[in-house]
């Protein structure tokens, strides 16, 4: 299987414990993620309101053409206020491994975020990922980008106040 990586990075103008309360819900997820896609937690929402490693988290989405995929993920990691890690237990995914890292900075938040994908199909898949899945991938996190921006402020905005 090949395996695809991204790293994006944002640096935000809030404090860490802001920016971790904020992503470390998987709540907050819908509304940082594109609309079309039909994005829906469909967990328990209460018992979501803490993560923690084994939290199981179940949503359905719409990546193409409207078609409802259910997704489960685990949270594998966490360490307060610094890091947590997802991982695909079931999905449209052979393999996802997602890292969420939060660095206090300056004026605010470094966030990273490492993404480690493979897809089903070999060859298939790999054509896939060249036509579609690595567009979309980074269409997501542009996306993200540009929400988080709207909710929290533009870092390079704010840090020159």
């Amino acid at each position: 299987m090949k395996s695809y990586q991204f790293t994006f990075e944002q640096l935000l103008p809030i404090p860490i414990a802001e920016a971790w309360d904020f992503f470390s819900s998987p709540i907050n997820l819908a509304k940082i993620t594109p609309k079309e896609m039909a994005f829906t937690v469909t967990s328990d929402k209460d018992q979501l309101k803490t993560m923690y490693p084994g939290m199981i988290i179940t949503y359905q989405v719409s990546p193409i053409f409207n078609i409802k995929l259910n997704w489960m993920t685990e949270i594998t990691h966490v360490s307060e206020g610094k890091y947590f890690i997802d991982e695909q237990r079931f999905g449209p995914y052979q393999f996802w491994h997602h890292q969420h890292h939060f660095k206090a900075v300056s004026r605010g938040t470094a966030m990273n975020d490492i993404l480690t994908y493979g897809l089903p199909f070999g060859p298939l898949g790999q054509m896939a990922n060249s036509i579609f899945v690595a567009n979309k991938v980074e269409e997501i996190f542009e996306f993200r980008r540009r929400k988080v921006i709207e909710l929290f402020g533009d870092y390079t905005t704010a840090s020159e106040t």
